[in-house]
């Protein structure tokens, strides 16, 4: 039987009611979104350091 652990309590999945079930898929949801979001924030904070590089390499430089 499928268990999960929440706050250090182990609970059957299959003895939640529907309700409880659909709030843990949300939540599920809700971390897979994040964890895509924190992908995507770490590309463009690497696209802006390189854009930020190239910027520099064409200033004047005195």
């Amino acid at each position: 039987m499928p268990k999960i652990t929440i706050d250090g309590k182990e609970y059957d999945l299959e003895s939640l009611s529907p309700e409880t079930r659909n709030q843990l898929v949300s939540l599920q949801v809700c971390d897979q979104k994040i964890q895509s979001t924190q992908q995507e924030l770490a590309i463009l904070q690497t696209a802006r350091i390189a854009y930020a590089n190239a910027l520099k390499e064409l200033l004047p430089k005195n």
